[in-house]
């Protein structure tokens, strides 16, 4: 990955002392912003850290000195330099009057979209997901120029900050051959998006940071109309999606159905549950957990599925790492939530209280280490448990002769009732394992515990 930026265009535009802090600082190549707060020392923030520029305090000479030097201020408080990438954000007080600046510094970064140019190839729909500050926008900048000039298709770019072409009616080189289209108004972002795509025949539009339930919308009509989306939005992942009611509309739209009564109980859960309401806007998610470091789901349907149904579902990630070698891995939402175990969903008979059920609340549980678990069943359909087992790469034999058992498992309200179970698990000194209700997701975590 190549670094481009005009980091001394921006540079220029501070204060003098603090000029020469930066002109000579080591880790200049790391920069990500200054802040310039009324009396306050200025502050640089790097990569890795923060330091002061200066002991001198920021007065209101310095902030009219770097804000006469800059293009206006938009409605949204951001303005920015001609011909760069570079943000400059404004507070203001009570009387409009600017207080402090938050200088974010743009960059160019050649090569950094290699890490997911097959899927680009495949010419899907594509969601970037990130928490602020992360790099979406440089990595969709990248993605335009890719598109534009190696793949050869018609990209127009939704520019609604001036953050992915630069301040300036001339758009920056970083973004190749793509045409770009300035949002005059934040809110103005969805009726630009149906415009491009009415007036200048794009096969691509690239868009950032869809937040609103029109922009939503919007994404939602360009994809039905068969053009190619790469958008990005706020979150760490795609449960964060799903939970945020605007933004769920990206994937599908979430509602509540209510299920029969055989069909709960073939499914193991409750009557009434979440699921998927519609077709998804976007084909594939990037959720962007470092700058070297991205979670890939292949396919959106099949993620949002599995994760309303509780059930595991296949992700990928794929790190960059040095040396220019890519690493590719499947992982499952086990591995996601790193294996961890919520005890209030299930409880465990100890063999030391005389067979009373207990709610382990702070209870440590050991799994067990035997070379094969042979599990009893109460109350559990043997094929919804062969269902659970043909996903999971685990040693388990199923047994209907409860003396052979390693373990009985079963539901809380069945096994309650059965004071023999209850008595020869006591006897042949049998862990049981009970359950308020059953789901396939619920068993496949269970069963890796113990397993």
């Amino acid at each position: 990955m190549i670094p481009n930026t005009d980091l001394e265009k921006l540079i220029e535009k501070l204060p003098f002392f603090i000029q020469q802090k930066l002109i000579t600082h080591l880790l200049q190549d790391q920069l990500i912003e200054i802040i310039l707060d009324l009396g306050r020392k200025p502050e640089a923030r790097f990569r890795s850290k923060s330091e002061y520029l200066s002991q001198k305090t920021i007065s209101w000479q310095d902030l009219d000195y770097t804000t006469k030097q800059i293009s206006q201020f938009s409605n949204e408080n951001r303005a920015g330099i001609e011909r760069t990438l570079h943000r400059i954000s404004c507070i203001r007080n009570r009387q409009f009057l600017i207080t402090g600046l938050t200088c974010r510094v743009g960059r160019v970064v050649f090569g950094t979209v290699s890490i997911i140019r097959d899927l680009l190839e495949l010419e899907k729909s594509i969601l970037i997901l990130g928490k602020p500050g992360v790099g979406k926008t440089t990595i969709i900048r990248e993605i335009s120029r890719l598109l534009a000039d190696e793949l050869l298709r018609r990209v127009i770019i939704i520019d609604t900050s001036n953050e992915i072409g630069g301040d300036s009616d001339i758009p920056h080189f970083g973004i190749g051959r793509a045409r770009r289209m300035q949002v005059p108004k934040t809110q103005l972002q969805h009726q630009i998006m149906i415009e491009a795509v009415e007036n200048h025949m794009p096969e691509v539009i690239v868009i950032d940071e869809i937040g609103t339930e029109l922009e939503v919308l919007a994404a939602r009509t360009i994809a039905e109309k068969g053009v190619q989306l790469i958008g990005t939005t706020h979150g760490n992942c795609i449960e964060n999606l799903i939970k945020n009611p605007p933004l769920a509309d990206l994937l599908g739209g979430i509602q509540y159905v209510t299920l029969s009564d055989e069909e709960a109980k073939r499914r193991g859960t409750q009557k009434s549950i979440l699921e998927r309401k519609g077709t998804p806007a976007f084909d594939i998610i990037v959720e962007i957990n470092t700058s070297n470091f991205w979670t890939i789901h292949e396919n959106i349907k099949n993620s949002v599925d599995f994760l309303l149904r509780q059930q595991v579902f296949i992700s990928q990630t794929r790190n960059f790492v040095v040396g220019n070698k890519l690493q590719i891995k499947s992982l499952n939402s086990y591995q996601r939530s790193a294996l961890s175990i919520n005890y209030k969903n299930f409880q465990l008979s100890s063999l030391s209280n005389s067979g009373n059920f207990l709610t382990p609340v702070s209870l440590t549980v050991t799994p067990l280490k035997a070379k094969t678990l042979v599990l009893y069943t109460y109350s559990i359909s043997h094929n919804f448990l062969k269902e659970v087992l043909l996903k999971l790469d685990v040693n388990v034999t199923l047994t209907k002769n409860i003396e052979k058992a390693s373990v009985i498992i079963g539901l809380k309200k069945n096994l309650r009732e059965n004071f023999k179970v209850k008595e020869l698990a006591k006897k042949k000194k049998i862990p049981i394992y009970s359950f308020h209700q059953i789901s396939m997701y619920q068993l496949i975590k269970f069963i890796k515990f113990i397993n």
